[in-house]
């Protein structure tokens, strides 16, 4: 009777040789063979991950929508992204196409024709270089930005291309920043002067203290801030206009906020209400406008669709006419985001 055959017979060693057989090969007198290696995987591309955000104002009935996604991710930080919108006819305007990198990034007009360019790079480790350039205007900006002896100090000399005139000198430190440029005076013969803006922050008691000056006008502020009040009063020169802002915390979920200007007797009020980070209530009243509104927010209305409930960021706002009720307005507004 003939024995059957091993199931596996790769893995058994041959039987052992007759004196009268002639030697085995070598590869026979080795050890045991060993189960075959698997191949060799080859270069592979995943696919990059696609967000999709959807925006609708019912006050314009327009839909906005952002398509993005990252492209060899792995290798360079190359980011995708088409934008456009469309009404409630289906008609699509505004298209546009970016490729941005990290230090160079590509705007293109679809419907313009028009493509804005920037880029930046270090050219040393204290010294970076940025610019802008319209294709379509054939204008631009460039600049260099130096760290002095503290990277909290920084000097920025910046000029419009093409050139018209001295370049725009700014130097920022811990407390604000300084710029120093030049400006068209329109009177009967065009000059040109050298303009001083700047703003200057300081720590004054319990507060901060503001002084801003752009344009030949100063506005002066002061912050004060506790754990329930925060009391801001400005101020204007030369209008000497003043105004005031109240803030009083009620409890870490309500909070309301009042503004007065002396000089035009205008007056606001908002009332806040949060339930978590996900839900916020607002009342609020505009004297000038002569106006009433609520608005209800679902989802955080600074931050992103992204952490919102399922990723959807919802306000519904009713506005009442102190003059005529009848001609009240609904609005909503609706953001949604998919990542496919």
């Amino acid at each position: 009777m003939v024995d059957s055959a091993p199931e596996n017979p790769i893995f058994f060693a041959p039987p052992p040789p007759s004196p009268g057989d002639p030697p085995l090969p070598l590869q026979l007198q080795s050890a045991p063979l060993s189960p075959p290696a698997p191949p060799t995987a080859g270069l592979s591309f995943p696919r990059p991950a696609i967000r999709v955000t959807s925006e609708f104002d019912s006050d314009s009935s327009v839909f906005f929508h952002k398509i993005s996604c990252k492209l060899f991710d792995s290798l360079a930080k190359l980011k995708l992204k088409l934008s456009f919108q469309n009404n409630d006819k289906g008609e699509v305007f505004e298209p546009q196409v970016a490729l941005i990198s990290k230090h160079l990034s590509l705007h293109y007009d679809l419907q313009d024709h028009n493509a804005l360019i920037k880029g930046s790079f270090e050219v040393a480790d204290t010294l970076h270089f940025k610019a802008a350039h319209d294709v379509k205007l054939q204008q631009g900006e460039v600049a260099m930005v130096a760290n002095l002896a503290d990277p909290a100090y920084k000097f920025e000399l910046s000029s419009a291309v093409p050139a018209i005139g001295l370049p725009r000198a700014t130097f920022r430190f811990p407390l604000g920043e300084v710029s120093l440029e030049e400006k068209e005076e329109e009177e009967e013969e065009v000059k040109r002067m050298l303009s001083i803006n700047g703003i200057v922050k300081s720590q004054i008691m319990n507060g901060m203290c503001t002084a801003q000056y752009k344009d030949e006008n100063l506005n002066l502020r002061y912050s004060y801030k506790d754990r329930e009040m925060s009391f801001i009063p400005s101020i204007s020169l030369p209008s000497n206009s003043l105004s005031f802002a109240f803030k009083r915390q009620f409890s870490p979920s309500d909070k309301l906020s009042y503004w007065y200007n002396f000089e035009s007797n205008y007056w606001s009020t908002v009332y806040k209400h949060t339930v978590g980070k996900d839900y916020k209530l607002k009342l609020g009243y505009d004297s000038e406008v002569r106006l009433g509104w609520a608005s209800l927010w679902v989802g955080d209305e600074e931050g992103k669709a992204k952490m919102a409930p399922m990723k959807m960021k919802v306000q519904i706002m009713l506005q009442v006419p102190q003059d005529d009720i009848s001609s009240s307005v609904f609005m909503f507004r609706v953001k949604k985001r998919w990542d496919i």
